[in-house]
Formats: C-alpha cells, structure tokens, sequence
C-alpha cells in the first residue's frame, strides 16, 4: 500500500508565520509592572507557544490582578495595534512559501493559540487568499500541546493527518503536532526545540518550495511505513 501524499500544510502562526513575539513581550512587561510586578525576558521565552488561559494564570502568579479572560483580551488588543500599525511582519521565507502552496493547489490551514480575532486580523492584511481554515484558540477543544488543534484543522480540511505537514517554532506547538500524527518541520525562533520530536528541523523557510514539502513528507512516510 502506497503512503499517502501531501494534501495540506498547517501552519503555527506566532513565531512561524509571521515574528509577532516581540509585540507580545513588549505587552507582556507593562502589564506585570503596572501592578508592581517585575516580569524578565527568560519568563517571557517561558510562554512561547503556550495556550493564552495558561499564560493568563502565569500572570496571574506574578500579580497581575485582572480575570483570565481580561489579560488575554489586553494582550491581545495591545498586540494587534501594533500589527495595525506595522504590518504583519512574515518571518523570512514564510510568505513565498505560503504563496508556493496556493499555487500548487496544497490545501493551507493556520493553527494557532491566539484568539480567532488576532488571527483573522493577520489573515486579512496578507494580501492574498492564504488559508482554507483557521483554528484559534478560542476554537480548540484543549490547547497546544495537546493534538486538538491540529486534529480538528485535519477535520475541516477533510484530511486525515497522515496527509499533513505542520510547520511550528515552539516545543509546546512541536509537541501538539507530533502528537497528531502529522509529519512535522520545526523552524526554530526565540527558543531551543530540541528534544521536542520534530522529524526534521530547518533553519529558515527562506527558498523553501511546496516541492521541498512534498519531497519531505514523503520521505517522512516512506520511514514510517518502513518501521
């Protein structure tokens, strides 16, 4: 029995897609400090890739005294004003890969921990029709690294995981990933994912080509089927 090919990409969006990391560290630092907090750059690279309601109650811990919902909406709103004001700031190789994808009919899906209105705000400044489905946060039945998100963007895609690459910067979103069943590329960013099961790490997307994926996936399974 042949493996089957590729059918769809899943994209991470913080980090993978696009460098927001920096706007939700700049957000992240003010909030702790307005209520007398002190909030350093190795507990900021300790949320990358972590669902917003756990973050929230990391906050929480370092004494910000807002709800959880009230510290994901200020973060989020905080973070996507600066989106507006700058653009979306594609990580290097993202777009034209993105773009490869589309052309060679290679269903696209965007799987992401932030909420459904940050991520439909990237979605619509990217100037062409980039995905055929978003999960968000919001959306997702448990969070990253739990297999739900990938899972149910598989669902709605009408494909099964064994048809899919995901591409993700985070061990957290690694973790969900694999767990999925998914062949899966890690593309390093603010932090180490070693160890994280990724089949394969590259260190940029820069050059990448929907081929470079097919040619992947397709290695990926045939080690699979040999096991």
């Amino acid at each position: 029995m042949s493996a089957p090919a590729l059918s769809a990409v899943l994209w991470d969006m913080d980090g993978t897609l696009v460098d927001t990391e920096p706007y939700w560290m700049a957000a992240e630092t003010p909030l702790v400090e307005r209520f007398g907090g002190t909030w350093s750059h190795e507990q900021a690279l300790g949320l990358v890739g972590k669902g917003l309601e756990d973050s929230a109650r990391i906050f929480q811990d370092a004494g910000v005294r807002m709800g959880v919902q009230d510290i994901i909406d200020h973060l989020t709103d905080d973070v996507m004003r600066s989106l507006s004001e700058t653009g979306v700031p594609f990580r290097p190789g993202a777009r034209e890969l993105l773009a490869d994808l589309r052309r060679a009919g290679i269903k696209t899906g965007l799987v992401t921990m932030s909420l459904r209105r940050m991520a439909t705000t990237v979605v619509d400044l990217i100037d062409f029709d980039a995905f055929d489905v978003v999960i968000a946060g919001d959306d997702s039945t448990r969070p990253k690294p739990f297999p739900d998100p990938y899972l149910q963007a598989c669902d709605a895609l009408g494909v099964t995981p064994a048809e899919v690459v995901a591409i993700e910067d985070s061990p957290t979103g690694l973790r969900s990933a694999v767990a999925s069943g998914a062949a899966v590329i890690g593309v390093p960013l603010m932090v180490s994912i070693a160890g994280a099961g990724a089949h394969a790490v590259w260190p940029t997307l820069e050059g990448r080509t929907a081929q470079d994926l097919a040619s992947f996936h397709a290695d990926h399974r045939a080690k699979e089927a040999a096991k």
